[in-house]
């Protein structure tokens, strides 16, 4: 597969498991290393409610990033391109 076609889903995979692990890691070490604790402004959108009588729709997304989540992005971004 390598220089082939590669999914786009793998990387989003990919960078979903690598932000979870950096976001690990951050908790985790932030204590030795507190510059991984070091967050940004959340980005996203609020939770937002449609209330349509018969069903309610709920939607939203906060991305919460700091400097470890982003360490796992880009160590994600890597493996992507290394398959």
């Amino acid at each position: 597969m390598r220089g082939g076609f590669k999914s786009p889903w793998i990387l989003v995979i990919l960078l979903i498991i690598g932000g979870l692990m950096g976001s690990l890691l951050g908790q985790t070490m932030g204590q030795y290393l507190p510059i991984l604790q070091t967050g940004f402004q959340p980005l996203g959108l609020e939770p937002t409610t449609i209330n349509l009588a018969v069903i309610t729709l709920t939607f939203g997304l906060i991305i919460k990033i700091n400097v470890a989540s982003i360490i796992g992005f880009l160590l994600a971004l890597f493996i992507y391109f290394r398959l």
